[in-house]
């Protein structure tokens, strides 16, 4: 799993990020593949950090808050939060 295939899946809630609302199907579904194919360790870190990298560039202003609640808004049990501080090192 790389940066760029954790973005291109998440392309469809850029638009709930931006404007709020409600998330795209396709922003639902693709965190559930997402979380699907992370099976392992070091693929969960690995989508952290990305997420940790998209957080780092959303900070400040609602876009930080909208992306850490979309697992809620989507019915999805993230083992993490979605937030430029989280540690990644600790997602087992």
């Amino acid at each position: 799993i790389s940066c760029s295939q954790v973005d291109s899946t998440l392309m469809p809630c850029l638009q709930y990020v931006q404007q709020g609302g409600s998330p795209a199907r396709g922003c639902c579904t693709g965190i559930q593949n997402l979380l699907a194919e992370a099976n392992n360790s070091p693929d969960r870190r690995t989508i952290c950090g990305c997420l940790k990298n998209v957080a780092n560039g959303a900070s400040g202003g609602p876009y930080i808050t909208r992306a850490a609640a979309l697992p809620s808004k989507c019915n999805v049990a993230l083992p993490y939060k979605i937030s430029p501080s989280v540690d990644c090192n600790t997602v087992h």
